[in-house]
């Protein structure tokens, strides 16, 4: 009798300590789905000023057209993927491709931007200043909530990767979560501008 109390207490702590794994697997996962959304909201910000730069440069930049028009591809591109993270957070292959895109994005910006520097009349026009002023304090933002996430992501892999919390883990299909990682080694080569 004693031997079937002892075992019934094992069995139970087992299964509270699942239970509680589990609980916790929940968490960090809903935690960098939040995360995420965090960095969703400084995207879309952020593609939402794009459109206005471009649209404020047009008429300085007349002969420039290849290269406003490659931005706003960029833009479009780097939105698509962000709608398709947004709808699962969880999607690696959807996480590698924001990142491909983001970096493709930046890379035009930069080239965008030293294109610019050509342009005195645009350089001091009002609007171009103060949307310029927006998409970095955006830029900073979104590095931010990038390091949140990736935090995050990193907190929920550590605990999804631990013995014992792995064997849970593994029999609930808790899959690794992808880090948003952003290459800036485009936007600092330098910019090669000819006329």
């Amino acid at each position: 009798m004693i031997g079937l109390l002892i075992f019934l207490g094992i069995v139970a702590v087992v299964v509270f300590y699942a239970i509680a794994v589990y609980n916790g697997l929940v968490a960090l996962r809903n935690q960098f789905k939040n995360a995420f959304s965090q960095i969703d909201v400084q995207l879309q910000r952020r593609y939402d000023l794009i459109p206005n730069l471009v649209e404020t440069a047009k008429g300085y930049m007349k002969h420039e057209r290849e290269t406003l028009e490659a931005v706003i591809q960029a833009r479009n591109q780097a939105a698509t993927a962000a709608r398709a993270v947004e709808a699962d957070p969880t999607n690696a292959m959807a996480m590698r491709e924001l990142g491909g895109a983001e970096n493709a994005l930046s890379g035009m910006l930069s080239r965008f931007f030293a294109l610019s520097e050509a342009y005195p009349d645009l350089k001091a026009n009002q609007t171009m200043m103060q949307l310029q002023e927006e998409l970095s304090s955006t830029e900073n933002k979104i590095a931010f909530a990038r390091q949140a996430y990736n935090d995050a992501v990193m907190h929920y892999n550590n605990k999804r990767e631990s013995f014992p919390d792995s064997i849970i883990a593994g029999s609930f299909s808790f899959t690794a979560a992808q880090l948003l990682e952003l290459e800036e080694k485009e936007a600092r080569k330098p910019v090669k501008v000819s006329f």
